[in-house]
């Protein structure tokens, strides 16, 4: 027992900004991605014996956290009158991974309307993320945020690099026609 509780204090240690960080992209607000960080690591600690080394740990904990997630953003589509109002609170990209901000720049921005212009395409993309399907968000996360190759998605929620490469295509062309016109 004791043995068992340090094994997993570890993998925690190890794994939690990786899965906290997929959850942050994942999820739209860090309350609901703290919710399904927790979420994850208790069926982890509590299937632990059930892990059979057919994948890597990584991938098995992977597929865990997407399922944690996409079961808490098909609840949230489902009952829609349980969401706070997103778009009026002025923060429409809380909890998606900044990409903008990740991105070094050779000199830090002192143009106020560049500034602007870089919060306007990120709350474009926010609201043309929301426009995905739950899955096709997922791939897009996985393969775009945490760089994940097409077969360890496939592996992670389960499926083959078929239907994940279908659902990459799917959210691709759908954002495509949602940022159209941004150049």
């Amino acid at each position: 027992q004791t043995g068992n509780r340090a094994a997993f204090e570890e993998l925690v240690r190890r794994y939690d900004r990786n899965v906290l960080r997929l959850a942050l992209n994942l999820m739209k607000r860090p309350e609901d991605a703290r919710d399904v960080y927790q979420e994850a690591f208790l069926k982890v600690y509590r299937n632990l014996h059930r892990f059979r080394f057919e994948c890597s740990f990584y991938t098995w904990l992977y597929r865990i956290v997407t399922n944690v997630c996409l079961d808490h953003l098909r609840r949230r589509q489902a009952r829609p009158e349980d969401q706070a109002p997103e778009l009026n609170s002025g923060h429409p990209e809380e909890g998606i991974a900044d990409f903008f901000e990740r991105q070094r720049e050779h000199r830090p921005t002192l143009d106020p309307e560049r500034s602007l212009f870089g919060k306007e395409i990120k709350a474009r993309i926010a609201c043309a993320m929301e426009r995905l399907s739950p899955r096709e968000r997922v791939v897009f996360e996985m393969k775009h945020y945490q760089g994940l190759k097409l077969r360890a998605i496939g592996d992670a929620l389960g499926t083959t690099e078929e239907t994940v490469k279908n659902s990459l295509f799917r959210a691709t062309r759908k954002l495509r026609n949602e940022l159209g016109g941004l150049r």
